[in-house]
């Protein structure tokens, strides 16, 4: 028998919060419970005062939800409300709280696209590599938090674990990655709305230990939502990178993007066109499957550099398909030459910078 919703309500009021003794129900901290068979998640949204003290409660939250019948495995993540995160109150002539730097980081580079499936996941990883191919440190956060592609693109299915209250990102292939997908069931949902987002992303990024780094790579969702809005704003960004490819409704939302990223003051660093053409595998023939030089043409208009277009292959596909994306697997393939120059010019921006 399935494991219900009230069960877990009912243990949860069983369990007092640490700071007002309260228990978890009363206090209102709990977010996000879904309960669909024997699987189950949930969110504890608590004051950052609370963080620390609230580490042993969702480990004793966990371990209770897991005890029960009928549960198969659970999953709780602790978010913190951060000095900053409640919208600014405008009204008296107060400015927004400026931007909060990332420990140890020295620039940050957001991958963003304006629409899905142009292989902005891909881009990143390989980024990554390539620009840790150049002596670069370097590190990956997974800010798709709805669809979190990290884990499986860099071969890493670990947990992080906790150590002088920082969570100690996994590493994999040379560079540290951290994922929501590290902290939730494989295919599992999450049904959160926009402030456990925002809170989410800001502990990934102020509540792990990345330093020391060079370049953290924030791997963006698509669309120019909560996500963007709050990194752009509490978070000091050197730069976004536009993926696109050729075709015409990817461009449209390609600008929308930029133009999200130009009204937040963020600069962009430049435009990549993916899947720039499909390179057939038996006879190595070209093919403008999406239309060809899109990307250059819309980076020229827009005024920002054209970084450089990659090929649609089917052993990107299938490297990026096992964990080990393509600059790791082929590293002298024409595909990991093509990340590499483009690393190239991103590390002569940030030289320049």
């Amino acid at each position: 028998m399935s494991v219900t919703t009230a069960e877990i309500k009912a243990l949860l009021a069983g369990i007092n919060h640490p700071r007002t003794g309260q228990d978890l129900i009363a206090e209102d901290v709990v977010r996000a419970l879904k309960v669909d068979g024997g699987h189950v998640q949930l969110v504890l949204d608590v004051l950052a005062q609370d963080a620390q003290a609230m580490l042993p409660v969702r480990d004793q939250v966990e371990a209770a939800i897991a005890a029960l019948d009928g549960v198969e495995n659970v999953s709780v993540l602790l978010t913190a409300e951060r000095k900053g995160d409640a919208p600014p109150d405008l009204s008296a002539g107060r400015t927004p709280p400026p931007p909060e730097q990332v420990d140890g980081v020295k620039h940050i580079i957001a991958v963003g696209s304006g629409k899905g499936g142009v292989g902005k996941s891909t881009v990143s990883a390989n980024l990554a590599l390539a620009l840790a191919d150049l002596g670069l440190k370097v590190g990956i956060l997974d800010a798709d938090i709805y669809g979190p592609s990290q884990p499986k693109l860099m071969g890493s299915n670990g947990r992080p674990v906790a150590m002088n209250e920082r969570l100690i990102p996994i590493a994999a292939h040379g560079v540290k990655v951290m994922s929501v997908g590290f902290l939730m069931e494989e295919n599992r949902a999450l049904v959160w709305r926009g402030p456990i987002l925002a809170g989410a992303l800001q502990q990934m990024l102020h509540d792990v230990a990345w330093a020391p780094l060079d370049v953290l790579i924030v791997d963006l969702p698509p669309g120019t939502g909560d996500v963007q809005i709050t990194l752009t704003q509490k978070t000091p960004i050197t730069g976004a990178v536009i993926v696109t490819t050729p075709q015409d409704v990817a461009l449209i939302d390609a600008r929308r993007a930029i133009d999200m990223f130009h009204q937040t003051e963020t600069p962009v660093l430049g435009l990549v066109e993916n899947m720039s053409t499909h390179i057939c595998t038996s006879c190595g023939n070209e093919d403008d499957v999406f239309g060809h030089g899109g990307g250059e043409a819309e980076a020229k208009v827009q005024g920002i550099p054209f970084l450089g277009a990659l090929p649609l292959t089917r052993v990107l596909r299938e490297t990026s398909d096992s964990g080990t994306p393509i600059v790791r697997a082929m590293p002298d393939g024409p595909e990991a030459l093509r990340f590499a120059e483009i690393a190239q010019k991103l590390k002569d921006q940030l030289a320049a910078l």
